[in-house]
């Protein structure tokens, strides 16, 4: 039997409240996305235990870091913006935590939505917290009311983001207000909004496999295109460890 890799990925957390105790969970696209590209999700819940995180991550062959609510501008030395609406500071913690071990090792790595903000924080870049304010002319990146708002963008044809999607404009869906400002020299933008707002990165360093976008692919409203970009991630990471290959086999 072919050995699938596996992929970690970290999971939200919804604060206690009202009697009801804390909890993690994920949206079932991350999972099922990572599982029908060929690899096994494991899903890794936010541990203050330094050595039990390590151990993990010496388990695991790549990991994604998902989406959710936005990184707390405090934790990086700036105001808390009314429009900005934090993630429960157990996550973001854990989320620095891991992040940054995941830059340590060169882990290969696929980063969505505030995945993809927190590992340029974490690399030395910075972000804008409220396109509207901090962008005034950029297109809505998210609607309120629709949860599959998607916009177009254009996508560099040498890159990873170009083998999937081909070159030229695709349309993705949509849900942030928060965006990358200054890039981290690490990466290069491979996925710009024809307004300016950068939608996919990846490492410029040949030995880190790692590419992230502001867009979600997961979501349900993902066409096959997104999906493919789950299987490029599952066979970049199979290739990289030298796991057997894969989907389809």
């Amino acid at each position: 039997m072919a050995q699938r890799p596996l992929i970690g990925l970290n999971c939200d957390l919804k604060g206690a409240s009202q009697g009801t105790p804390s909890f993690c969970y994920l949206a079932a696209g991350y999972f099922d996305s990572i599982a029908n590209a060929g690899g096994i999700p494991v899903l890794v819940p936010p541990t203050s235990d330094p050595d039990m995180l390590e151990q993990l991550l010496d388990r695991l062959d790549g990991f994604v870091l998902v989406g959710g609510a936005d990184l707390d501008p405090r934790n990086d030395g700036y105001m808390l913006h009314s429009s900005v609406k934090p993630m429960e500071p157990r996550r973001e913690e854990f989320d620095r935590r891991l992040a940054q071990e995941i830059a340590n090792r060169k882990m290969s790595l696929m980063a969505i939505g505030v995945g993809l903000q927190l590992i340029n924080v974490i690399q030395g870049g910075n972000l804008f917290y409220h396109l509207p304010i901090d962008m005034p002319s950029a297109i809505p990146h998210r609607d309120p009311h629709d949860i599959n708002h998607r916009h177009s963008l254009v996508v560099e044809s040498d890159s990873i983001l170009g083998r999937v999607y081909g070159e030229g404009e695709i349309r993705v869906t949509s849900r942030h207000h928060m965006a990358i400002d200054r890039l981290a020299d690490c990466f290069r933008v491979t996925g710009r909004c024809q307004d300016g707002v950068i939608e996919g990165i990846e490492s410029i360093d040949p030995d880190w496999f790692v590419f992230g976008c502001q867009f979600h692919p997961e979501s349900p409203a993902a066409s096959a295109l997104d999906i493919r970009i789950f299987e490029e991630f599952v066979e970049g990471v199979a290739a990289k460890s030298g796991s057997l290959q894969l989907a389809g086999s």
